[in-house]
């Protein structure tokens, strides 16, 4: 299945990409949402990273997008090779580690050969 995954608690997809519809993307609250759609559907053409995912009724933090990005990195077991991504969270550390850790390891797998 082709399609684009945003990962947001709170945003609408417009918020961050004003010409795009809301019905462009599949759309996820939580990072346990996040991999269930991954695991039933395949690896998305794009995905769009949040960070900061809300917390919970006793203001526990929830798990965060690099979460989601480690599970997909470690976990998950599928080809990132061509994955396409944008971290549009308004955390500047969160944004560079998502990126940071996504980028790597595609080099990696790039230049080991693995693929």
């Amino acid at each position: 299945m082709n399609y684009k995954l945003f990962l947001d608690d709170l945003r609408h997809v417009q918020t961050i990409y004003p010409h795009a519809a809301e019905s462009d993307f599949v759309i996820v609250r939580s990072c346990a949402d996040f991999i269930k759609t991954i695991q039933q559907n395949g690896l998305p053409e794009f995905i769009s990273f949040d960070n900061d995912l809300g917390c919970d009724e006793n203001e526990v933090p929830l798990l965060e997008g690099y979460d989601a990005a480690k599970w997909l990195v470690y976990e998950s077991g599928l080809d990132l090779s061509q994955l396409k991504f944008n971290v549009h969270s308004s955390n500047p550390v969160a944004k560079v580690n998502i990126a940071s850790l996504l980028d790597n390891y595609i080099k990696f797998l790039k230049s080991s050969g693995v693929l």
